[in-house]
């Protein structure tokens, strides 16, 4: 990949790698499809050098408050136990990869991994410090979870050639990376820092 090594107080996160927001999903995002592969790699560089991953994926009641059905702005996706809520990795998730379930509050929209979930008690436990996070979608589930890490302390790293917007309206997708950059979130590639 590059020069970069994670240090024993990083972790990665993966946000929502999920059939249901690719090519043919419900809810499909542009440009998801490209970025399995470079979330692979980055999954692959972390467990590596021993560092903790984790992936969180939507994992929806039938009848979850974000879908059209019940009054929100989606099409209903990643419903609990369907096809679509697999994740859409090439190799399945390695067993050192901690799957964290989001969104399975019916009556809460679930956009962070940290929303209702025990993440930020694991990432405390582990001691990390640092936090490097790619994924779907970057101006919804990548910008809400990587917001509430920066609340709760964490230094946070936005793997950018790993995410992929919906923009809904043009350029959501940069709106959110500059409100994060403008939070002191840094960005990296898989060529480095920038």
């Amino acid at each position: 990949m590059n020069s970069f090594q994670p240090h024993k107080n990083d972790a990665l996160i993966v946000v929502d790698l999920q059939r249901d927001f690719v090519t043919g999903g419900a809810l499909a995002v542009s440009g998801g499809d490209e970025i399995v592969k470079i979330a692979e790699s980055y999954i692959a560089l972390f467990l590596d050098a021993g560092c903790s991953v984790f992936a969180t994926r939507d994992w929806h009641p039938q009848d979850h408050c974000s879908f059209t059905g019940q009054g929100g702005p989606w099409p209903p996706h990643c419903i609990a136990g369907t096809a679509g809520a697999e994740f859409v990795f090439e190799s399945h998730v390695p067993g050192e990869v901690v799957v964290i379930d989001a969104g399975v509050d019916k009556q809460s929209e679930g956009y962070s991994g940290f929303e209702n979930t025990d993440l930020n008690d694991r990432l405390r436990t582990l001691g990390v410090t640092r936090l490097f996070v790619c994924g779907l979608a970057t101006d919804y589930c990548v910008y809400h979870t990587v917001m509430d890490a920066v609340g709760f302390g964490y230094r946070v790293v936005l793997l950018q050639d790993a995410i992929a917007a919906v923009d809904l309206e043009p350029d959501d997708g940069q709106k959110a990376i500059d409100e994060m950059k403008r939070r002191g979130v840094r960005l990296m590639t898989r060529h480095g820092f920038s």
